[in-house]
């Protein structure tokens, strides 16, 4: 699904520039950069910024107009930092990831960052569906082109993560059966009364406030087979001083 969400880079002035965000890019699991009217070549110092992502920068598509960059786009979102004459729909970059991947399922998605000294002009960010603004320090709001891009695409592989449509590896942990749990119980109170840890004159509430306890805990079943291990450990030690 990510890869259906394309990041796109209005007139970037410096090369470098480019490659830090593929490597952000990179980190977050994007890889589709589409470079709009850049001023700038792809070259060594972008493949020496990218610092591993350079076939994301060197397989960039490149288009001349913002139109040819989005014109087959579901969802349009653009990266804005300051307040415009016209108001748009903004988004918080949580709530921007979230639509994006939502968006991606049917169709692509643009998120567009624009020039690093003036952004994106009111011309074309009036062609996105909603803008979104990185809530930064007002007292220094002063974030590079691949810090936004970081910031942007990090939530949507937050928003990825968290969807359904995420087949990675989320194992359930498994947990003991209650007669599981009763076993344990019996052998660690076996083991307290040979060490004399409990006396079975006196038990008073040793064993209840222990049930409490791992109740509390709620061990994992490979927890307990661990804590059977070392109460089987204890046993064996004590048999062989006896």
């Amino acid at each position: 699904m990510l890869d259906n969400i394309r990041v796109v880079l209005v007139g970037t002035t410096h090369s470098g520039n480019i490659g830090s965000a593929a490597r952000a890019m990179k980190v977050m699991g994007l890889s589709n950069m589409v470079l709009v009217a850049p001023e700038c070549e792809v070259d060594g110092k972008t493949i020496a910024m990218a610092a591993g992502a350079s076939d994301i920068a060197v397989n960039a598509r490149i288009v001349e107009t913002l139109d040819e960059a989005i014109e087959d786009c579901g969802l349009v979102v653009g990266s804005s930092a300051r307040s415009r004459t016209l108001e748009w729909p903004m988004l918080e970059p949580r709530e921007c990831g979230v639509k994006s991947v939502e968006a991606a399922e049917s169709h692509p998605v643009a998120l567009i960052f624009g020039r690093e000294r003036i952004g994106l002009t009111n011309e074309e960010l009036q062609k996105c569906h909603y803008h979104v603004c990185i809530p930064a320090n007002p007292e220094y709001s002063s974030l590079n082109l691949a810090m936004a891009v970081q910031t942007i695409c990090y939530e949507a592989r937050v928003a990825w993560l968290d969807s359904k449509a995420y087949k990675g590896e989320k194992k359930e942990a498994e947990y003991p059966l209650n007669k599981e749990l009763e076993m344990f119980y019996e052998h660690l109170e076996r083991v307290l009364h040979h060490t004399n840890f409990i006396v079975k004159a006196h038990p008073g509430q040793v064993m209840n406030k222990l049930r409490r306890m791992f109740n509390r805990a709620r061990p994992e079943s490979q927890e307990l087979n661990i804590l059977r291990g070392v109460l089987a450990s204890i046993e064996k030690q004590k048999k062989r001083k006896d």
